[in-house]
């Protein structure tokens, strides 16, 4: 089993300035986010249509995917099925060793994030550059995304700075933000020019007409594939969706909900290869894919489109930070992702949730995401990953409940504690007291109160 989320928050939580700036900073983009679904009408309508359409969709999936798959190969591309990582990984490694591809450049990808394909890659032989400005960030500094969205939120410009200083070898001391992103672009536009491949991810890949549709806000995703000669994308299978009508109600959601945008910068359509290009790719991807979709419980969270907004408005997240969790997806959803993908591994995130609700309230296609976690917290001694001590306390405050006599009695006697010193009550024995100040018991019960009419 995995470290507890308590435990790796409380890491995170020693430096309090900046565990305050990242809370303040992702309520900021919750903010930005109410105020353009507040400036549509429709709004509540969209979620309730986008939420519909994946329901369909997922509920036919093997029409649809079939259908995609269908048109794709009619528009020239030659489409791959990965049933598992391992699967995939070999694919593309397949793929790249046909066309002898040495360096590739990549837009960002969960997908293959999922399933480690740039260490595979690397084992392998093959230069993985990410052009996605926080991807690469986080790529030269060795680290994983900590948000889905904006994967180096957690380092200020002059950690990045610093770190160019090092890889790239820009100006000491000038961490300057606009400096700094144009020496990565001048950086990657090398990468671009000599990468002998590229590959996209896919945030929808639509059934009638068998293209990808990428969003992007810095047009990485349209350099990684028209200046190569080779195009791989690899898509989830959850990802496919009807047609273009469908699209339109996403391509209205997935920036609002996620960035507070009124839209991506560049919304990017690839239906074949380019004139000039060799051959262009798809692999879809199932990776249990097929068995979520068979869990009746669960199954929601494949409606997901991934833009980050459950993690923004999350008071556990924004105050713990991605790397708390186990799961390389943080947050709500990667909570439940990591459930289905791993029950032992992943069990101590659950914890990792007040139950507020807040992540279901704003998540654009309307996953019960709060109502999953805690489905999952009351199977975990089915799992074998109940906390022990929570256990005992249950059976303690079983027994207390469970007996009018005892609890009275223990009424009574409570505000004895008032007098026992600080440093027992609040020591390692009460693990309550870590974090909390500990209360002070009234003299008398509420039930006394009642009886004497001290209540009305």
């Amino acid at each position: 089993m995995s470290t507890p989320h308590s435990k790796a928050a409380k890491e995170f939580l020693k430096n309090q300035k900046y565990s305050q700036w990242h809370d303040a900073t992702f309520w900021s983009v919750r903010s930005k986010r109410d105020n353009m679904a507040m400036g549509l009408d429709e709004w509540e309508q969209l979620r309730e249509k986008a939420s519909a359409i994946k329901k369909h969709t997922i509920s036919h999936l093997d029409e649809y995917l079939d259908k995609f798959a269908t048109n794709a190969e009619k528009n020239g591309c030659i489409v791959h099925w990965a049933k598992d990582a391992d699967e995939f990984n070999e694919i593309v490694l397949q793929i790249f060793r046909e066309h002898n591809v040495k360096k590739i450049v990549k837009s960002k990808s969960m997908l293959t994030e999922e399933c480690g394909m740039n260490p595979f890659l690397e084992r392998n032989g093959i230069e993985v550059v990410e052009t996605d400005l926080g991807e690469r960030i986080i790529q030269l500094k060795g680290q994983a995304p900590s948000h889905i969205v904006m994967p180096a939120i957690h380092l200020n410009h002059d950690d990045v700075g610093e770190l160019f200083e090092e890889k790239l070898g820009t100006e000491k001391g000038n961490h300057d933000p606009t400096y700094l992103t144009y020496m990565a672009r001048l950086s990657l536009r090398n990468e671009f020019l000599t990468a002998d491949a590229g590959m996209t991810g896919a945030n929808f890949g639509i059934a009638e007409t068998g293209d990808i549709v990428v969003c992007t806000n810095e047009g990485n995703a349209d350099m990684s594939t028209s200046c190569p000669k080779l195009h791989i994308a690899a898509i989830g299978l959850e990802k496919v969706i009807p047609d273009y009508d469908c699209l339109a109600v996403f391509q209205r959601m997935l920036c609002r909900a996620g960035t507070g945008q009124p839209t991506t910068t560049y919304t990017s359509h690839f239906r074949k290869a380019r004139p000039t290009a060799q051959k262009m790719h798809i692999i879809l991807v199932d990776n249990g894919r097929s068995d979520w979709v068979a869990n009746p419980e669960h199954w929601e969270t494949l409606k997901c489109i991934r833009c980050g907004s459950c993690m923004n408005t999350c008071p556990v997240y924004r105050r713990s930070g991605g790397y708390s969790y186990s799961y390389f997806i943080p947050g709500p959803v990667g909570i439940n992702l990591g459930m289905l993908r791993d029950k032992q591994k992943h069990s101590g995130n659950v914890s990792a949730c007040t139950l507020c609700l807040s992540c279901q309230t704003v998540c654009p296609v309307k996953i019960d995401l709060g109502d999953q976690v805690y489905k999952w917290r009351q199977q975990l001694d089915d799992f074998g990953t109940a906390n022990p001590d929570k256990k005992r306390m249950c059976k303690g405050m079983k027994m207390l409940f469970g007996s009018s006599a005892l609890y009275n009695t223990a009424m009574k006697f409570a505000p004895m504690a008032n007098w026992v010193p600080g440093f027992l009550i609040e020591s390692g024995l009460n693990p309550w007291a870590e974090g909390h100040k500990m209360m002070r018991f009234p003299r008398y019960s509420f039930q006394e109160l009642w009886k004497k009419g001290k209540v009305k």
